[in-house]
């Protein structure tokens, strides 16, 4: 069985430079073969919508529309209940390939084997 990252993503245009290494670190694992599960959380939810992650600017960092892109791709990203519930956000209105899921999955997840994960 091959490891997995679980990374989960709190911050958004808040705070770009966390939120943009959240990003860049599951696009670069994602590239190197492993397995990745990006969660978006609290305003990183904002993500999962089209024309969202346009909208993110950061210099000198990567776009985040290409590493979402190859997220969605390789990996897979997850937007949590209560974060789309609290910005009525519903599974019609997110990007394709992503899915709405709860603490109950997020737990199952973590606890695999050979799994790391990272919040931030």
């Amino acid at each position: 069985m091959s490891k997995q990252l679980v990374i989960k993503v709190t911050a958004g245009a808040d705070a770009p430079e966390r939120c943009s290494q959240a990003f860049t670190v599951a696009a670069v694992a994602v590239a190197s073969g492993v397995r990745v599960s990006l969660w978006l959380t609290g305003e990183s939810s904002w993500f999962a919508l089209p024309g969202r992650a346009a909208e993110f600017e950061l210099p000198h960092a990567a776009p985040l529309p290409d590493l979402l892109d190859s997220l969605l791709t390789g990996g897979s990203v997850t937007l949590c209940t209560q974060c789309a519930a609290r910005r009525e956000i519903t599974q019609d209105d997110v990007l394709d390939g992503v899915r709405i899921a709860g603490a109950q999955v997020f737990v199952q997840e973590v606890m695999g084997q050979d799994v790391q994960a990272l919040v931030y």
